[in-house]
């Protein structure tokens, strides 16, 4: 079946203007973004980005559904690619704070920013952040989880306890880095991270 040409073209704009979307966001947050900004700095038509999105809600919730994504692809799918267990544990904490540090986002972690942004206010964005931020959580624990069940736990590791710790420690460090430069939160946080696991380890 031929590909309509106008479709395409049309996927190929929208991934555009997601893609810098994203960064924006991060940066300015989502209340930062509208239509016509990111028309302008793309150079596209005004009226071509427009019709790719209904209003600037649904903006905002695309922007989010793409920074879900590409934050997937640097932190989720390659950890779940780790043998489960320790190593997956490990490999779980590097890849989160490599993805800060390296700034894939501009602004630093693109769900701690918007978060902040939107904890307060109810509505479909706010639901949007949670669930996301939620599913990343459930991904820690649940990879803690699978530790302890292969018996790569100390008996009585308290599990909740330790997805918490490790959590709170990937948060602190992107503040600390996003406000004062530099990497020493991010060397502090792996350190601290990984004295957590073989702290906790059988």
């Amino acid at each position: 079946m031929p590909v309509d040409g106008r479709h395409a073209r049309g996927d190929a704009t929208r991934r555009t203007v997601l893609r810098h979307a994203v960064d924006v966001a991060s940066v300015d947050g989502l209340d930062g973004l509208s239509l016509g900004r990111l028309a302008t700095e793309l150079d596209l038509s005004k009226s071509g980005v427009f019709a790719l999105f209904g209003s600037k809600e649904d903006l905002q919730l695309a922007t989010i559904q793409a920074a879900d994504e590409i934050f997937a692809e640097h932190v989720l799918r390659p950890t779940s690619e780790v043998a489960p267990g320790m190593a997956r544990l490990r490999a779980l904490c590097d890849n989160w704070l490599a993805y800060s540090e390296r700034r894939i986002f501009p602004g630093g972690c693109f769900f701690f920013n918007v978060g902040a942004e939107f904890d307060a206010r109810p509505g479909r964005v706010h639901d949007a952040i949670a669930a996301a931020s939620k599913a990343f959580t459930g991904f820690i624990a649940d990879t803690v989880a699978e530790a302890a069940r292969l018996g790569e736990l100390a008996p009585g590791a308290d599990v909740a306890q330790l997805a918490f710790t490790l959590h709170a420690l990937g948060r602190a460090a992107n503040a600390e880095a996003v406000l004062h430069g530099g990497s020493g939160a991010y060397r502090l946080a792996r350190a601290c991270m990984h004295a957590q696991l073989d702290a906790a380890a059988r």
